[in-house]
């Protein structure tokens, strides 16, 4: 698998925010969000081929019982249910992250979806690109069917995005329950400034609010 890097770290954000997990970020993706905090696994891909045997072991010794496959999109990676499921055999709780928007057969305890809203849209040359891709609501579905343990993940940056995750929610049948919001922001003040109105957003429409611990703790980037 083509791999950005592997670490140890919080868990930052969803429902299991805070637990102590092992990470595997895959590099490339097939989305170029404008406020994207890992650019180095989509604007600007790096990373090496790795093995699956290898990146299984280091999650075992690791000492970690929860390990988190993040992005980029690690739908795209051929591997991926080669590794899932050998992580799943070793006994460790597996949380699968992805964007929604492509399918791919893997195993997983919880998959955590970040579906995309308008404020997301880049510009130039990647914009109409990026919309079509964030647009589609079908793989969206099939990766629901298959894996009936999922929560949704919104970046938000203000009240204009709801409108776009209650359709959706509609789309998909789902309640509130299920649904997170993270203030948007790569830096512990953008994050911080934005807190408080995506807070009353939750209260207001029954979402579930989501801190982003990586930025908050940490300050984003590598290794976090």
């Amino acid at each position: 698998m083509r791999i950005t890097e592997t670490f140890s770290s919080l868990q930052g954000e969803g429902g299991l925010a805070g637990v102590p997990s092992f990470f595997i970020r895959t590099t490339g993706c097939n989305l170029r969000c404008s406020w994207c905090d890992t650019p180095a696994a989509s604007w600007k891909p790096e990373g090496a081929r790795r093995r699956v045997e290898e990146l299984v072991g280091q999650a075992i010794d690791s000492g970690r019982r929860h390990v988190v496959i993040t992005g980029g999109e690690p739908l795209l990676q051929r591997e991926l249910a080669e590794l899932t499921s050998e992580l799943v055999l070793r006994g460790r709780h597996l949380t699968v992250e992805t964007a929604g928007t492509v399918t791919a057969e893997f195993t997983c305890h919880l998959l955590s979806v970040s579906p995309k809203t308008a404020n997301s849209d880049p510009e130039g040359r990647w914009r109409e690109r990026h919309w079509a891709g964030r647009e589609k609501v079908a793989p969206l579905l099939w990766l629901l069917e298959r894996h009936p343990d999922f929560q949704l993940k919104f970046v938000v940056r203000d009240k204009t995005d709801v409108p776009e995750i209650l359709a959706l929610m509609e789309q998909l049948g789902i309640g509130g329950e299920r649904v997170f919001l993270m203030p948007e922001g790569r830096t512990p003040a953008e994050v911080t400034a934005r807190a408080p109105a995506v807070a009353g957003l939750c209260l207001e429409y029954g979402f579930r609010y989501s801190p982003r611990l990586q930025v908050d703790l940490f300050g984003g980037g590598p290794g976090v």
